[in-house]
């Protein structure tokens, strides 16, 4: 189930193994400059599906859309000079970018908020595996609690999920070693560089009005 790989030269065998498992619907976990993350294909409902009952977040501002560069998400989200030059000043590295959606990105990405997560991270099997798919990696981050987690993870007793989900997670929440993710199900393939990773979060930077918002504030200093 894991796949170690040398972060500077990772052999093409497993990139093609991964690439194959995420067209056909599968799941795998990747490490970033951050945190462990789980990803499947942006082109597969069935993986989407998989991640989000997985996971157990129905809100949609967890999940992010892992890229390459600034022109995989250049058809999907809205973005002006401003807002290009502040991505590309701080990319790749630990930024979390909240943009609105073009028309037609709700539907393609089965989302009802108008608004939509960007990433680039600074994490060589990440951006390898990325541009190999050619496409973008609809993600979210590894947490604990997702071991063993049903269908009705992130439920409250009532049955319904908190209207105010926060998008903190506590560090004891995130994994450390390789090994561990082993305990998730559903997970399809880890590919592992065989180091030890660290276990911090994203700064998320809402960019969507004329003001940048810190929504979380993580391993990416802001202001800068």
């Amino acid at each position: 189930m894991i796949e170690y790989v040398a972060p500077g030269n990772i052999d093409d065998r497993v990139l093609t193994r991964a690439v194959r498992l995420l067209n056909g619907g599968g799941l795998l976990a990747l490490p970033t400059d951050t945190s462990w993350t789980l990803t499947c294909s942006l082109k597969s409902k069935a993986g989407i599906k998989k991640l989000k009952s997985l996971s157990g977040e129905r809100d949609e501002r967890h999940f992010t859309l892992l890229c390459a560069d600034i022109s995989q998400f250049g058809e999907l989200c809205s973005m002006d000079n401003t807002r290009f030059r502040l991505i590309r000043r701080l990319s790749p590295g630990p930024y979390t970018f909240i943009l609105k959606t073009l028309l037609g990105t709700e539907k393609f990405l089965d989302i009802r908020r108008r608004e939509v997560g960007i990433r680039i991270p600074n994490h060589p099997i990440a951006l390898a595996l990325i541009k190999t798919l050619e496409f973008p990696l609809y993600s979210i981050t590894a947490k604990r609690s997702m071991i063993n987690a049903g269908p009705e993870a992130g439920r409250g007793k009532d049955g319904k999920v908190p209207a105010d989900t926060t998008l903190e997670i506590p560090e004891e929440d995130l994994f450390e070693a390789d090994w561990e993710l082993e305990a998730i199900e559903g997970l399809d393939l880890i590919i592992s560089g065989d180091e030890e990773q660290t276990r911090t979060f994203s700064t998320i930077l809402d960019i969507t009005g004329d003001e940048v918002q810190v929504l979380r504030q993580g391993a990416g200093l802001w202001p800068v």
